[in-house]
Formats: structure tokens, sequence, C-alpha cells
């Protein structure tokens, strides 16, 4: 076929960068939060991260999406689920870099930093593919639980804490690496795991302490190829957590059936499932009749990462409207240079920044639990950073991609990567307690401590730094010792977000970034959209602190 144009004003793929050296926003969280330590690591993950090698493996692990195995060609039950090859790249990768269980080995204890030495990495990861971090992050989390079992953690500590990827299903102590997941909602109850009906029937006990034999269901089991899992379960005594192998210490599979794997909006490239288990062996980890609070130990740590996992896609969506808009011309000019267009890049790049801040400033919480602040600031800011950066993600991923047009909507090439955090975007608002569950776990935590003293310090190093912060600083305090009733929670949740990002950009960021954040987030001199920003703000200094190389 003959030409019949040229091709033209189309923009070169944002590719083969370094997704650490030029985000201004997690440097300066990281020297806040963590000013010791050496972020080379940094720069040699984020070099490999944006690679081109690095973004073929995550299109493909997306495109090609896992496979429930039932059977065996002989008829055999083998309940195993085949990944595309790149999904394995992709793993082995996060758990090189720590990502997992790593922080709880004694030598990254001994840092001081070390869950936000991980955390700056896995925002990192997630920009490049947050599928494949749903059995990151579990066996991350999954440790303040499973020690509450000591014979069943010194065995597998060894291996959740090594940088080794071992996808093989076969005994615990024969791999050079495990992961572990979790299981707790069931059909009938949802967030509401109290209505749980799986029952475990105490089945004597062994070196791992009570066991039991667990018979039931759960509606939503993710990575149901881990090596093991914390489950919830009713025993005589009540609910209770359970830790479930696949393989038994006998070598034989456990009872664990995989009915089918979940097709979902997004987060195609990891298999979640349902369960069913017959007679499946299982262990008491804690105390029997307290599976709740035992397992939310857990989650506590998961809902962490949804917060991290968020602030690193509205990261990459940025990035990826940065780099569109800086090549792209319209209307005799490139697209950053039109007025309307700066706005919206300039308010994206403060919701960026704003929840970098307070994602890492929540990861520090985790490295210092001695500290009686920093214990009160983790119970108050894991239900508002999870409440409120993971509800902000969805609206921030429509309007980068709409930076974009038509070419964020497909799912091919470079700009497809916009689509798919798009399709990603709800799954951390949802996972480990959607809004509300967070908001009410806000009230919770407002019973448990002197919250509002702990805030006003938290505050203190931003008083008079601008009056609107000020205003609403001075308010909290009362409404956090009045207890906002039910109907509050969500708003008393946002108020608190706004105020705890806003003081933080004072100590992290430019005058031209925190003063636009109070203008429009606090002050009110903002619309109901991305690209409100009143007509005063430096919209260049914004854009140029976030552009991504």
């Amino acid at each position: 076929m003959s030409a019949t144009h040229d091709v033209f004003n189309q923009v070169e793929p944002l590719v083969d960068y370094n997704l650490f050296a030029c985000n201004q926003a997690l440097g300066a969280a990281l020297k806040f939060n963590a000013p010791a330590l050496d972020t080379a690591h940094l720069h040699a993950l984020g070099d490999a991260l944006g690679s081109a090698d690095m973004q073929t493996h995550a299109r493909l692990a997306n495109v090609f999406t896992p496979q429930l195995k039932s059977h065996s060609r002989f008829g055999h039950r083998i309940d195993q689920v085949e990944f595309h090859p790149s999904y394995h790249a992709l793993m082995t990768a996060a758990t090189g870099a720590g990502l997992h269980g790593t922080p709880f080995s004694d030598a990254e204890q001994a840092s001081g930093t070390a869950h936000v030495n991980r955390a700056a990495a896995f925002m990192l990861f997630t920009e490049l593919e947050p599928s494949t971090l749903c059995p990151i992050s579990m066996t991350y989390a999954v440790t303040p639980a499973l020690r509450d079992n000591p014979a069943i953690y010194a065995d597998w500590a060894p291996q959740l804490t090594s940088r080794a990827y071992d996808p093989a299903l076969k005994l615990w102590k024969d791999k050079t690496g495990v992961t572990m997941g979790m299981g707790m909602t069931e059909k009938q109850g949802g967030s509401d795991v109290r209505a749980n009906t799986t029952q475990a029937v105490p089945a004597g006990s062994d070196q791992w302490g009570q066991r039991f034999s667990v018979t039931g269901h759960k509606w939503f089991f993710s990575a149901p190829m881990c090596d093991a899992f914390l489950i919830l379960a009713q025993t005589p005594s009540g609910l209770s957590c359970l830790f479930l192998p696949r393989v038994l210490p006998d070598g034989t599979l456990n009872q664990l059936f995989i009915q089918r794997l979940k097709d979902k909006l997004g987060n195609k490239a990891n298999a979640s499932s349902e369960v069913e288990f017959a007679g499946a062996t299982a262990w008491l980890v804690g105390e029997e009749g307290r599976g709740v609070p035992q397992i939310l130990a857990m989650g506590t740590m998961t809902r962490l990462d949804c917060a991290l996992g968020t602030s690193g896609l509205m990261r990459q969506a940025l990035s990826l409207a940065l780099n569109h808009t800086s090549q792209r011309m319209a209307f005799g000019k490139k697209l950053i240079d039109q007025p309307l267009m700066k706005n919206v890049l300039a308010d994206l790049a403060l919701e960026s920044e704003a929840s970098t801040a307070l994602a890492l400033r929540l990861a520090r919480s985790f490295d210092r639990p001695e500290d009686e602040h920093e214990r009160a600031m983790q119970r108050l800011l894991t239900p508002v950073a999870k409440f409120w950066i993971c509800k902000r993600g969805s609206h921030f991923a429509e309007e980068a991609m709409e930076c974009l047009g038509g070419n964020g909507y497909v799912e091919e090439g470079g700009e497809g990567i916009m689509a798919r955090i798009y399709r990603e975007m709800p799954v951390n608002s949802i996972w480990e307690g959607a809004g509300n569950i967070m908001a009410l776990d806000l009230l919770r935590a407002l019973r448990k401590a002197d919250a509002a003293a702990a805030l006003a310090h938290e505050l203190a190093p931003a008083q008079g730094m601008h009056p609107a912060l000020d205003h609403l600083a001075a308010s909290l305090p009362i409404r956090v010792e009045q207890m906002a009733t039910e109907m509050e929670a969500r708003r008393l949740a946002q108020d608190v977000a706004l105020t705890v990002q806003a003081a933080l950009l004072a100590q992290t960021a430019p005058a031209a970034v925190f003063g636009a954040f109070c203008d429009s987030r606090l002050a009110g001199h903002w619309g109901h959209s991305f690209g409100s920003l009143g007509a005063g703000t430096d919209f260049d200094a914004i854009i140029a602190r976030a552009q991504p190389r």
C-alpha cells in the first residue's frame, strides 16, 4: 500500500528512564523521614524498573493472565495456577529488592529505617506493575501476626525474609523462599467477617501447637499459589486465626481446592480465587476466639501498602501525563504550555506529592514501635491514609488519562500503561477495608489513645505557616476529642488527612507547592475537579518539580 500520510506529533514513550532519580517528592519525603538513609540502591532499582525490558514484562503479565489448572491431564486434582514467565520475572525482581518479608530480618531491623526504605522501593515498583505486589505485600505483612505462633515463625522466618523467589509447590523447608497470603471473606459476609461460617474442629497438637481440621470456603482468596495463608475460621471458642499451608509437614498437599479464578476489573496479573477447604489442616495463631484482632496485625500493614501503592500509581499516571503533554502539540502550542492544561498538571502534581508525603510518614511509624507518639500516629494515620489516598486515586487516574486524550484510553503501546493504572486504582480502596470501614476504624483509633494530643504534636511544626492550615489544625483536636459520630466519620478522616498532608508539605516541599496545596485544599480556593487552582499559583515551578526526567 502506498503512503497516505506522514505520521508526526506522536509522543515518544516514557521508557528507559530512572523512576527514582527525578522523583523529587519521594526524595524529599525520604530525607524528612529517614535522613541518614543511603539511597544508592533506590537509584539502581529506579533505573531497572524504568527499562524497556521491565515494562515489557509488566505488559505481558497482564495480557497473558493466570490460568487455573484444577486437574492434571490424567485426571488427578492438582489445584495449581499457571503464570506467564513475565509474572515470575516480576516476582523475582520484587523479592530481590526485598519488598516482601525482608524488612523483618535482623539486619534490616537494626538499620532503624527498614520500613521507610522498603516503602520507597514498593512505591517505585508499583509504578511499573502493581498486580504482582499482592502476594509480596501479604508476605511483608504477615510477620507481626505470625510471630504469635513462635514455633511456626521460627521454621518459616528464614524463607519469609529471604530475597529468593521460588514458585515451586513443595515443602517450605526445601524452598529458598516462600510467599504467604490471607483468606478472610466469605460469600455471606464480605467485610463482616464475624458472619463467617467456615468451621475449624480441634484435631490434636504437635510441634506447631494446636491443630485444627477446617471445612468451609473463602470467597476472595488472593494469590492462591502462595505457600501458606492466614485464615479466619470458627473454632469452639469463636472466630480464630489459623495458619494453613499448601503443603503439609509430611509433604502431602493440604485439602485446599481452588474453585475458580476471579475475572476482575483490573489487577489482572494477580490470581484471585474462590477456594474450599475439605478437612484442611491448620494451626492456631494467637489466642483462640481472638481471630479478628490477630489477623488485623497483618491487615494494618497491608493497609499501609494500599496507601503506598496508590501513591506510586499516582506518580506514574502523573509522569505519563507530563511526558505526553511536554511533546504533544495542539492549537499552536505544546499541551503543557496551554493555561488550562498547566492548571490540571499542577493540581495533579500537588495531589501526588501530598500522597507521597503522607504514605512515607505512615511508613516511618512502623520503624519506631518503641516511640509512644509514633504508635499513636500509626493507629491514627493507617485508616486515614488508606481512606483518603486510595479514595483520591480513581479520580486522579481519570484526570491524568484525560491529559492523554484517546491515546490514554487504549491498552496498547507505552501509553497503554495509563489504562492499566485506571483499572487498578479502585482495588486499593476496596481491598483490606473499603472507605466506610476505614472511617469507622478511625473512630475506633480515637477511643484507644490520646489522639488529640498526638495530632496536635504532629501538626505543631507547621503552626503559623498558613492561616488556613492554622484554622483547620485548631479545630481538629476538639473534633477528635468529641469523637465524631459515624455519620461524620468520613469528613473527619478527610480533614485529618488534608491537615497532616499540609503540615508535612510545610516541612518537605517548596513554598509554591505548600502554598498552592493550602490555598486549594484547605482555604477553599478550589473547585470540585482537578484543574481549578487559583490564578496566583506558581504553575511552572510545581510542574517543573514533578517532571519524570
